[in-house]
């Protein structure tokens, strides 16, 4: 983790307080609106899991190891664009419930919002194995946070806030989110274009931790073990032959 990397989560993690919309009342659901939602998600899927596939393949042609930012940003919005999809069902089984739909769309929804909720936490399993924990977990809540409140629109007829001072705090909270993301990929490429002070100060944290780690370091060995003879000892080993000569 770069400074570069620690700015890109601070302000999307900043901008997930903006992002969180009042409580609305949903009096009708667009139920035509509904396919077009799943069949987006569908394609942004494939799209993400394409793009995943082609980045890996890459990859293993150049022989490179380690954590990869890509790999973290797709496993952390796979599994926290599930997890929103996941509570906006749920939410809708009940809203239907309540507008004289049969009583069977709570426990449909509350089954579909579980299964979403399992295979999020695959893709999440899966980012937290290959890559680094507070990239995941914030791309994570990050995706839960965005979806929910696009899909919540699409599917439950929410709308943005109508007071001012709420949708421009909505609005930043979006630009922090993009933004942050935006970081997060490019900022190795970002770095690279600095002057060299502010590079020297940004890689600072990763370079200390590479020379503490690394275990070809002289800080990283144990030092070797010597043995010191004593010239006494060597007398007494040498006088039986003396002798014995």
């Amino acid at each position: 983790m770069n400074g570069l990397d620690w700015i890109a989560i601070t302000l999307a993690g900043l901008g997930t307080i903006g992002v969180g919309g009042e409580e609305q009342k949903v009096d009708q659901i667009p139920l035509l609106n509904i396919p077009w939602l799943v069949l987006s998600i569908v394609i942004l899927f494939v799209l993400l899991n394409t793009w995943l596939h082609m980045y890996k393949k890459q990859r293993r042609e150049q022989e490179l190891t380690g954590p990869e930012v890509i790999e973290e940003i797709i496993y952390g919005l796979e599994s926290g664009i599930l997890f929103g999809i996941s509570s906006v069902i749920s939410k809708m089984g009940f809203v239907m419930s309540e507008m004289g739909f049969p009583k069977i769309v709570v426990p449909a929804a509350i089954s579909c919002s579980v299964c979403c909720s399992a295979v999020g936490f695959v893709y999440q399993t899966r980012g937290l194995k290959h890559g680094r924990a507070i990239v995941v977990s914030t791309c994570t809540s990050v995706a839960s946070i965005v979806s929910g409140v696009v899909a919540g629109m699409i599917a439950l007829d929410e709308h943005l806030p109508k007071a001012p001072t709420a949708r421009f705090f909505l609005l930043l909270g979006w630009f922090f989110i993009i933004t942050g993301v935006i970081l997060l990929v490019s900022s190795t490429r970002l770095i690279a274009r600095l002057p060299r002070p502010v590079q020297k100060f940004l890689k600072s944290n990763i370079e200390r931790t590479h020379s503490i780690r690394r275990p070809g370091s002289a800080r990283g060995k144990d030092p070797i073990p010597t043995t010191t003879i004593h010239t006494s000892s060597l007398h007494l080993l040498a006088s039986p032959t003396k002798e014995k000569a």
